[in-house]
């Protein structure tokens, strides 16, 4: 269908927003809504309050202060006046002109200049109409009252409830052009349009008619609930957000029952097998550890190809579980294969895996980018020829030249840190299809896991090891410092180890940044940001603060060897406290390691400071974490939820729930890396209770268990999933 105003230079520049079609269009929602349907006068406005108001442009000036530009309107209405100001308002000198008429959103406050006088910081805004777009008339005043009145009524932007829509194109398509658009593009809909959903489904979940939900989502009619509009409740988006996550629902239930009926390989698992799990096991499976390893054994039993999520919180024994599922595999006369995202984590596995495999006849090798050439070449051949029986490594793995003999399980550790293609691709190696482990230590919220990896089966280790005990965590402002390093050295004299966490490597100073440098010691060793950094403070720390101890240093620029060579040494104990970023989030294990600073910890994430967290507590004695603060700053308060959830709580699956909370679901799991597209209109927090619905009733259908879905509306759902699955849900197809 084609829409009037759109040609191919704009049809260029919606693609590059993702709006490639006009029912794309139809799915770019309003991110808000502003009530102009009684617009407030200015002589009405109270301070504190949230208001809209319309208004013509006086005058516009930008003035420069020490600190800032500073760019202010004022708007008036007859003899009643208000001032707009914008902080850095450089960009809007030629946007407002005398005469302008201008809609207005934001908080109303005092002003500090003038008495009795109203201002809106940074306001929201929308230029309704120009001086030269005013009506002309013949002067008949009744008549062009009469006018004015209907282009009111008529008007997508004055008198109503009005979508506010995000900007594209670098603000060329202003959410002004979109109404406009979008208003356009309903006119010239059909009264029916295709909908995939069947009768039953829609009429049991009490879903509004696919066209009056675009209708009312874009243009809300007279009386409709501005709360339930602001949170996407409305009867219009509950239709459009569990459409989506129906058809979601829909294709991975279909993907999973295809992967069922693929030939994959029924591995035995008899007495001897049994025997050899326990024989290198060093100490007593958990409860947790029994049943997932019954959960994946039940799944290699089968013949199709298993897929499943393995999660588990920070030193859950993850690894131990999967060894044990390569153990199967291996004495089924199969080779297992263990994909990790670093080279530190793969060199990790390598050494644990030769540790306890070694001994009992397996042969384990590594595959990582920094091997020399001749050595690689001689671990290919190794694999290729079936010598190697668990092997260990990279992205190295996936490279073309790499060849399994025969290849029987795939294990995918941080499974977020590779990209679908990259699973496929190791998947690939085997002549039959392996059977894949996924594992992630990144607690998976139940809601997002069941949308993320819909397709997978899921197993949790819910339990840690015997002998691991709490670890104690504590916030404090580095005007403790002192205290602080009285305490990490009381610990390392009583031999233990420590890690000093910062969040930048290097301190990129100017002259312009601090110009007192000199003057100010608090200020040495600190970012153009303020935040302190590791190659500084490693200095501070081994020259002023420990000159007596032996301090390390890693970060993200050092080359893989001079990385493997620092985490060696700490871990035979050669290095009492290493000074670090956050490349010791995942996978470094050292037991001897009981304390942990974070310092300027308001600047981490709340999954980052937990995974961190996960690098002490490993052994018997008790461990400790100190978040320092930058006490020279204000926290933000969700910077202080952070920190008191750390405080009060260990448990992954608790922090990672906030976590989705503060972060939104896309932030906080890449669902690219995850082979999801972008949810339009659902979101995974908000929308959890829509989501379960959906799940519920796209199982029912898939299975043919709702027998009042009739064959004629199977195929028009199949119809309308193939029209829509490749280009938006194509990556789930994969693995």
């Amino acid at each position: 269908m084609y829409v009037k105003g759109i040609g191919p230079r704009l049809a260029e520049m919606l693609a590059a927003k993702g709006i490639e079609s006009v029912e794309d269009l139809l799915y770019y929602l309003p991110f808000r809504y502003e009530d102009r349907v009684n617009p407030r006068t200015i002589g009405e406005l109270q301070s504190g309050e949230m208001a809209s108001i319309i208004a013509e442009v006086r005058t516009a000036m930008l003035f420069r202060t020490k600190r800032m530009p500073i760019f202010e309107v004022t708007f008036g209405q007859g003899r009643s006046t208000l001032k707009g100001i914008w902080f850095h308002g450089t960009y809007l000198k030629d946007k407002f002109k005398p005469g302008q008429l201008v809609a207005l959103y934001g908080k109303v406050e005092k002003s500090t200049r003038g008495r009795g006088s109203l201002q809106v910081i940074q306001p929201q805004y929308e230029i309704l109409a120009n001086p030269n777009e005013a009506y002309q008339s013949d002067g008949d005043a009744a008549r062009l009252e009469k006018e004015a009145e209907r282009r009111v009524e008529e008007s997508l932007e004055i008198g109503r409830i009005v979508p506010i829509y995000e900007s594209a194109a670098n603000q060329k398509l202003t959410s002004r052009w979109f109404r406009g658009a979008i208003f356009r593009a309903l006119q010239n809909l059909s009264q029916q349009i295709g909908d995939g959903i069947p009768r039953t489904v829609a009429e049991r979940v009490e879903l509004m008619d696919r066209r009056e939900a675009f209708n009312r989502v874009h243009f809300p009619p007279a009386g409709e609930s501005f709360a339930q509009l602001q949170s996407a409740r409305t009867p219009a988006h509950v239709r459009l957000i569990f459409e989506e996550l129906f058809f979601l629902e829909v294709g991975l239930e279909l993907k999973r029952k295809r992967l069922r009926a693929r030939p994959g390989i029924s591995f035995k698992l008899d007495e001897r097998v049994r025997g050899a799990i326990k024989k290198f096991l060093p100490f007593h499976p958990t409860a947790a550890q029994k049943r997932v390893l019954k959960e994946i054994a039940d799944d290699m039993l089968h013949p199709a190809p298993m897929r499943r999520l393995l999660q588990g919180d920070v030193g859950s024994g993850k690894t131990i579980v999967a060894l044990q599922a390569a153990v199967i595999a291996i004495e089924n006369g199969y080779q297992a294969a263990l994909m990790a995202p670093t080279e530190i984590l793969a060199t990790q596995h390598y050494l644990a895996a030769r540790r306890m495999l070694e001994p009992c006849g397996y042969r384990v090798v590594l595959l990582t980018g920094s091997l020399e050439q001749d050595r690689k070449r001689e671990i290919r051949r190794y694999i290729a020829q079936g010598n190697a029986h668990l092997v260990i490594g990279t992205h190295a793995l996936i490279e073309e030249k790499v060849e399994f003999a025969k290849i029987g399980l795939v294990v995918v550790d941080e499974q977020h840190r590779f990209g679908v293609m990259q699973r496929f691709k190791l998947m690939k190696k085997g002549a039959t299809e392996p059977d894949v482990l996924v594992m992630t230590a990144t607690p998976i919220p139940r809601t997002l896991a069941l949308t993320l990896y819909g397709d997978l089966d899921t197993s949790v280790l819910d339990e840690l090891p015997p002998g691991r005990t709490a670890i104690t965590t504590r916030r404090v402002s580095d005007e403790r410092a002192e205290e602080v390093w009285a305490f990490v050295r009381k610990q390392i004299k009583a031999g233990h180890q420590a890690y000093v966490v910062y969040p930048v490597i290097e301190a990129v100073e100017q002259e312009s940044e601090w110009p007192d440098m000199e003057a100010d010691a608090s200020k040495k060793g600190r970012s153009k940001m303020g935040l302190k950094a590791a190659v500084a403070m490693y200095d501070e720390l081994r020259k002023k603060i420990f000159p007596d101890l032996r301090i390390g240093l890693l970060h993200g620029k050092l080359d893989s060897d001079e990385k493997d060579a620092i985490m060696r040494r700490f871990q035979r104990g050669e290095i009492d406290l290493l000074v670090s970023t956050t490349v010791i989030e995942v996978g470094v294990d050292v037991p001897n390691a009981t304390i942990m600073v974070v310092e300027h910890a308001e600047r981490f994430g709340l999954a980052q400071l937990h995974q961190l967290r996960g690098r002490i507590g490993r052994g018997a004695a008790k461990s400790y974490c100190i978040l320092m603060t930058d006490s020279t700053a204000k926290l933000s308060p969700e910077a202080e939820r952070r920190l008191d959830e750390m405080v009060r709580t260990q448990n992954g699956f608790e922090i990672a729930e906030l976590d989705l909370e503060l972060r939104g679901p896309g932030e906080f799991f890449g669902t690219r890396q995850a082979g999801m597209p972008e949810l339009r209109v659902a979101n995974l927090l908000r929308d959890r209770e829509i989501l379960e619905i959906a799940k519920r009733e796209a199982a029912g259908v898939v299975a043919g268990s709702d027998p009042a879905v009739s064959q004629e509306e199977k195929v028009t759902l199949m119809d309308h999933l193939k029209r829509h699955w490749q280009r938006r849900y194509g990556l789930v197809e994969v693995g």
